[in-house]
């Protein structure tokens, strides 16, 4: 009866670490195979740091939307009412 127990102790930690590892195996898979020839590196140019080459090219990525300062509520980020 007490191996039923440590058994059925252990099962969980053995499921966990399982899917843990195909986690991590799926991770590392999707990386490698992602199909980025160059993956960008970042440069210092004077007081910034600037993200250099890569698959994303700036212009495919939408706009940051702009608020008035005096409308936003800089603890929530919404908009006064």
């Amino acid at each position: 009866m007490a191996l039923v127990r440590r058994v059925a102790a252990v099962i969980p930690l053995v499921g966990a670490v399982t899917t843990a590892a195909a986690l991590t195996g799926a991770a590392f898979l999707t990386v490698a195979h992602a199909g980025c020839d160059e993956a960008g590196r970042f440069v210092r140019t004077g007081d910034s740091i600037q993200f250099v080459g890569g698959c994303v090219n700036g212009a495919d990525l939408p706009a940051a939307p702009t608020a008035e300062a005096e409308d936003v509520d800089r603890f929530g980020g919404s908009k006064k009412p």
